[in-house]
């Protein structure tokens, strides 16, 4: 008797450690779980505020958010952006107590690492809020990928200390959160909970993803033996660890144990049959007991005043062994209130109560599913036929003996936040339309979608033909406006379940869901039939505009988004090559086209870096005399293996890439060299012209490039002319007033170039106070071969006249035009019967010559 006494009272021992190691685990898992959800919030907002810091271009209001209630005061947490030298940009916390950061460690960290996780600082106190606080923070980088600040989270310890009362904790027992280097950062006891304090007498040993074991008393403080379990969180630097003393462990079994030795050695073999029969029948109950505690700890380790609600529920069973309801046996008073009743009133309900019979079907396919695998885990929106006092919850359930172990979580909050800025993040603002960042998710879930179905469907790729020029020529805000328009109209021609998406600045994207090449091209010949008419701006304006569409079709062009995506861009690039207006499907051979162009782009950037460029020049000479007046300087590209570049290549590639700004600058820095060698040689002053483009002259900061290169070279401004195109004077009228006036100021005549072939009017001329008209050589080269050609060049120079400007007529190239030219009182000629473009080392024999052609003869009249 004694021996098998002795031997039951040790197995208990041993079991009793073994299920005290397995709760200690249990508990640990619990609460790492419990951190990686915490803490994956904050990193999805961290994750959240730095993509929209860097779409926004740095205009995130963090203040905003606050006042939409995305950041409630009692949410334990707080947010703050600063720039790169540290000066707090907005946050949901005063900026008056702090300016700048710094010399804070977690700051310096991200400015000399170029970390791009989460960074996790040790707690300290916060200067503004006074309290004691844990940081998360990101690094923010510019374009160039250079440090541009860091956004961050701070949270207090409550944020993310157990949800396990202490009142649940025994005196020496503790829940910690450890960094794995040992570096605690909160505590909680029966007593308090506390940070960057623990029992151990040094930073413990943690090591391993997760364990459990029995820690010798002489690791603590207070020398009390405990066993210790830890995980580390899920995806995170962090350990989450439970110490549980073996005194308390082993104190009920020691206990009984005595007494059960006692009855042993005082009673009789029948007293000690019964005492046997005793021990054994309250050993089951306290392993019944034990499972309910277990249950409670190992899948919630939730308290009357947790956050989370829990429930156990005993599984009811039919006669054909099938679960038909489920009963409460236990729950917390939070759990029944979710249910909106007393915790009374749920515990010994029947699920079915609370719900209709056709939902409670619904529900019981995802408890039975909880039944057969042991264990089910979601998040779900609550229908209104819900009897839940919460919009969205957070559930987990785990089988148990005798039926399911439950917690849940009101998560409404934050997924309300969690949804608002995820609808931030995927809208384009001016538009309304969804995004690029929206467009690339949704086209990943569609293609897996297709590709499991074996549909097909379609990206249209739609682009705004000539859109740069509404924006150099009548500003960014018609442009906006225009793009406005241009989605509402999208928007009437696209029905759901099709999705029209600005993809970015003026390019358009369209989901067609119907795969086949037919249908995708009858709509591509619907949206380019409905731009064929004009479209009124909400500013009553009305403007015609065209679109370029490239369609790539799933799976025949890719079976990637990327790809389908490039393959529609490439087509819309053949599109508009081919004259625009019209759509292209997409074809191998389209993609070695759009390389050609992207190399010709590289090639012109690296050309302009290398200084690849020379000016020729082409002299402007009086109509009568033949006298060398004034000269054009023209650009010409010095390629090493093709030679001498025409600027009817390169030109339109620099406009339509942008390029054209930097090309400007270069042209008109080196067109004021020339004139100061020339000086310098003594040879005459004679004013050079330089050509100058919309997109310069409303982008390129043209005003101060011109005073720069003047006042370096020492040039006298009325030695430089600009050459502006009828298309500059299309934008804003007092904006280009404005710009002109500044030119004039500085001492600049102002000509305009190939007058004729745009839409310039008289008004224009007359308002803007020009002082030489250039007229185009189509209408040169129309004299002498129609007579109505010299009444209308007669009547251009009239009105020139009459302006008070020198008109210069571009393209002479027979003796026959110039005497036309001077019998029509024409000012200047320029063209090749007076010179070619010629090189620098050309032009002082020209100056020397002076007369470049005999001059007419005076007629008496």
């Amino acid at each position: 008797m004694w021996s098998l006494l002795l031997a039951r009272l040790n197995d208990r021992e041993a079991e009793i450690g073994k299920n005290a190691l397995q709760d200690a685990s249990v508990q640990s898992k619990s609460y790492a779980e419990q951190l990686a959800r915490a803490v994956s919030q904050v990193d999805q907002i961290t994750l959240h505020l730095k993509y929209y810091w860097t779409y926004t271009d740095g205009h995130l209001s963090v203040e905003d958010q606050q006042r939409q209630g995305l950041y409630p005061t009692s949410s334990l947490l707080y947010v703050t952006i600063s720039d790169r030298d540290g000066t707090l940009m907005t946050s949901s916390l005063s900026l008056q107590k702090l300016a700048s950061i710094a010399n804070r460690d977690y700051f310096l960290t991200h400015k000399s690492h170029a970390h791009s996780g989460l960074l996790i600082s040790n707690p300290a106190i916060g200067v503004r809020s006074q309290r004691m606080l844990i940081r998360f923070s990101r690094r923010l980088n510019d374009a160039d990928g250079n440090f541009n600040g860091i956004v961050m989270v701070a949270v207090e310890p409550a944020f993310l200390a157990p949800s396990q009362d202490e009142s649940a904790l025994g005196k020496k027992d503790f829940i910690a959160l450890f960094q794995p280097d040992g570096t605690p950062l909160l505590s909680r006891t029966m007593d308090a909970l506390q940070t960057q304090e623990t029992v151990f007498k040094s930073r413990p040993p943690l090591v391993g993803a997760n364990a459990a074991m029995v820690m010798p008393g002489s690791t603590f403080g207070d020398g009390e033996e405990r066993i210790v379990a830890w995980h580390t969180v899920r995806g995170y630097p962090l350990v989450a660890a439970v110490g549980v003393s073996t005194r308390d462990v082993y104190a009920a079994f020691r206990e009984r144990a005595a007494d059960y030795m006692f009855i042993a050695s005082a009673c009789s073999v029948f007293l000690a049959i019964c005492a046997l029969v005793g021990m054994l029948f309250s050993m089951r109950l306290a392993i019944r007991k034990h499972e309910t505690e277990k249950a409670r700890e190992a899948y919630g380790i939730v308290t009357e005043g947790g956050a989370d609600g829990f429930y156990m529920w005993l599984a009811l069973r039919g006669k054909d062994g099938e679960i038909t309801d489920f009963q409460v046996l236990d729950c917390n008073e939070r759990g029944a209130a979710i249910f909106g009743i007393n915790k009374s009133e749920l515990i010994g309900s029947h699920m079915s109560r609370f719900y209709s019979q056709e939902y409670f079907a619904t529900l019981m396919r995802t408890f039975r599913r909880a039944m057969e695998t042991g264990e089910y885990e979601d998040e779900f929106e609550t229908p209104p036929e819900s009897p839940l006092g919460a919009s969205w919850l957070h559930r987990r359930m785990v089988r148990t003996r005798f039926g399911l172990a439950i917690t849940v979580r009101d998560i409404s909050e934050s997924k309300a936040h969690e949804l608002a800025l995820l609808d931030q993040i995927n809208t384009d603002e001016l538009t309304g339309l969804p995004n690029r960042h929206w467009v690339i998710r949704y086209l990943n879930r569609l293609l897996h979608d297709a590709a499991g179905d074996g549909r097909a469907f379609a990206v249209l790729f739609v682009d705004l033909d000539d859109f740069k020029n509404i924006n150099d020529t009548l500003g960014h805000s018609s442009g906006d406006l225009l793009l406005q328009a241009v989605t509402q109209r999208l928007r009437e021609l696209v029905p759901a379940p099709h999705e029209v998406v600005r993809f970015s600045g003026d390019s358009f994207t369209v989901i067609h869901q119907g795969g086949s090449i037919d249908e995708a091209a009858q709509l591509a010949d619907s949206i380019l039939l409905a731009f064929s008419r004009p479209l009124m701006l909400s500013n009553q304006n009305i403007l015609q505009i065209n679109l370029s569409i490239g369609i790539s079709i799933f799976p025949r062009d890719g079976s990637s988004v990327d790809t389908l995506l490039k393959h529609a861009d490439t087509a819309m690039h053949a599109a508009k090559s081919e004259g625009k207006k019209r759509f292209r499907f997409y074809q191998p051979q389209l993609s070695e086209r759009l390389q050609i162009k992207i190399e010709n782009e590289n090639a012109l950037r690296l050309a302009i870096e290398r200084d690849e460029f020379v000016l020729y020049f082409q002299p402007r000479v009086n109509t009568l005399t033949g006298e060398f007046c004034s000269m054009e300087a023209l650009a010409r590209w010095r390629h090493p293996v093709r030679g001498i570049v025409s600027p009817l290549e390169f030109i339109p590639v620099a406009e339509e890439t942008g390029l054209i700004l930097e090309l400007g600058e270069l042209i008109i820095r080196k067109a004021c060299a020339q004139l100061a060698q020339w000086r310098i040689a003594g040879l005459p002053l004679l004013p050079m012209s330089v050509n100058v483009s919309s997109r310069q002259l409303n982008q390129g900061n043209l005003n101060d490039i011109i005073a720069t290169a003047l006042a370096e070279h020492a040039i006298d401004p009325a030695q430089l002319e600009l050459e502006l195109t009828e298309s500059c004077m299309m934008a804003d009228a007092l904006e280009v007033a404005e710009e002109l006036a500044s030119f004039r100021q500085l001492g600049i005549k102002l000509l305009v170039d190939d007058f004729g072939t745009g839409y310039s009017s008289l008004s224009q001329l007359q308002r803007l106070d020009l002082d030489v008209l250039k007229v185009d050589k189509a209408f040169t080269a129309e004299l002498g071969v129609r007579a109505e050609s010299e009444v209308l060049f007669n009547a251009m120079v009239s009105m020139a006249h009459a302006l008070r400007m020198t008109v210069v007529a571009e393209g002479v190239e027979t003796e026959a035009q110039l005497r036309l030219l001077q019998s029509l009182g024409c000012d200047e000629v320029q063209g090749y019967y007076i010179s070619h473009p010629v090189p620098a080392a050309d032009i002082p024999p020209l100056m020397q010559r002076r007369y470049l052609f005999p001059a007419a003869p005076v007629t008496q009249d």
